[in-house]
């Protein structure tokens, strides 16, 4: 079994930052994919990011790309999702979840395990 605890989530004005961590219990954390995953009040889960087992390959959603970064500490079985530049559309809860695999993935299903997530408000 593994656990995901998120943390990091809050209020911001547009324009600022947040930084997301997310700790997972169990000793094969550094062999999978990590990800993020957000979803809106009425809306579907929407991937965010995705970062393989060794931090060398990531995976940004359009919506996000360059103003959001994912990275992870192996030795400290936490994965990061650094957001600069945050719009009012990027409300919503966000999900540490761990892949089924060491690559990135966009694909939900390829994901089996999921925090319990964390809300980000961005007032405009």
């Amino acid at each position: 079994q593994v656990q995901l605890v998120e943390s990091g989530g809050g209020l911001v004005q547009a324009g600022g930052s947040l930084r997301l961590s997310c700790t997972a219990s169990g000793r094969t954390f550094s062999s999978y994919a990590m990800g993020w995953f957000r979803q809106a009040p009425g809306k579907e889960h929407e991937f965010v990011a995705a970062i393989s087992w060794s931090g060398g390959n990531t995976l940004y959603a359009d919506s996000v790309k360059g103003r959001f970064t994912i990275s992870r500490d192996n030795a400290k079985n936490t994965v990061y999702l650094q957001m600069n530049s945050l719009k009012a559309e990027d409300t919503a809860v966000y999900y540490c979840c761990k892949a089924d695999r060491f690559a990135v993935t966009v694909r939900e299903a390829s994901y089996d395990y999921w925090g319990q997530g964390t809300q980000v408000t961005v007032s405009s």
